[in-house]
């Protein structure tokens, strides 16, 4: 069940090489294609997509609880691809969605800034002023929202196993890399540790977006963790009845074995 993750920056070219190796090897292609078909199954619009899809909050409060069950939808929908396995997964943070899994080879796709601004201006056909405003938008859009949702430095080059500049190698060459190190033996040896990893995400996905979308409970940052099915809930929450609401929403997402109460409440 090999996971392959792709980074990428606006004008690249990491839909092509994500494309021909999806063709290639035969691994499904999630992407924001793949998204929006899959979409009504996850209760997301078309303005929730425009509005949550690798953007960064309003900071707006009653707004971003909006934008955040939108968020967790989305990342629900990358997750349930993932346990399947044979996928590449673009975008959508998927590399930190599926943070200590060890059989997920994170790729990055960069080239040059000016270099990416000339071929989104080719491109579109647009003015080169315009498509330099829509790439910069961009690169600030993506990395504020690795940065809001998962706290980590979009550019970090250690973050990834492979590096591809596009202006330094085809296509073809990228592929067969990547093709090479998605074989090797330090991923194929950990995928069977990993299906019951991604099954825990997955509860905790469900518990995640059951606590946003239910208007019983306003404090939505108390932790919830899931190991083997089995839920705890900890941190602080600011009454009873958000506590009992909070334990029953976990009870009913489907793979919970049982829930562990350890809420605190803080009454405010």
């Amino acid at each position: 069940m090999a996971i392959i993750t792709f980074s990428r920056e606006m004008g690249s070219g990491g839909i092509p090489i994500a494309q021909q190796l999806a063709e290639e090897i035969g691994y499904e292609l999630v992407n924001g294609d793949a998204l929006k078909e899959a979409a009504p199954d996850y209760d997301l619009t078309e303005a929730a997509l425009q509005q949550a899809d690798e953007k960064p909050p309003a900071f707006v409060d009653t707004i971003d609880r909006q934008i955040d069950l939108s968020v967790h939808r989305i990342q629900l929908f990358v997750l349930e691809r993932a346990l399947a396995g044979n996928v590449i997964i673009y975008g959508r943070g998927g590399q930190d969605l599926l943070e200590g899994i060890q059989s997920v080879l994170r790729v990055r796709v960069i080239a040059p800034f000016e270099e990416r601004v000339e071929r989104w201006a080719e491109r579109e056909w647009i003015d080169p002023d315009l498509a330099r405003f829509l790439v910069r938008r961009s690169d600030q859009q993506r990395s504020g929202f690795i940065k809001y949702y998962f706290d980590r430095d979009w550019d970090n080059p250690l973050d990834y196993d492979l590096l591809i500049n596009t202006v330094r190698m085809t296509n073809d060459c990228a592929v067969n890399l990547i093709k090479t190190a998605v074989n090797d033996p330090y991923l194929s040896d950990k995928e069977h540790l990993c299906k019951k990893k991604i099954e825990d995400l997955i509860i905790q996905k469900k518990i995640q977006i059951a606590r946003l979308a239910d208007e019983r409970i306003n404090d939505i940052w108390f932790n919830i963790d899931v190991a083997g099915g089995k839920v705890v809930l900890s941190g602080h929450i600011h009454s009873d009845a958000e506590r009992r609401a909070a334990i029953e929403d976990a009870k009913k997402v489907a793979g919970v074995k049982n829930v562990v109460d350890k809420l605190k409440v803080i009454h405010y």
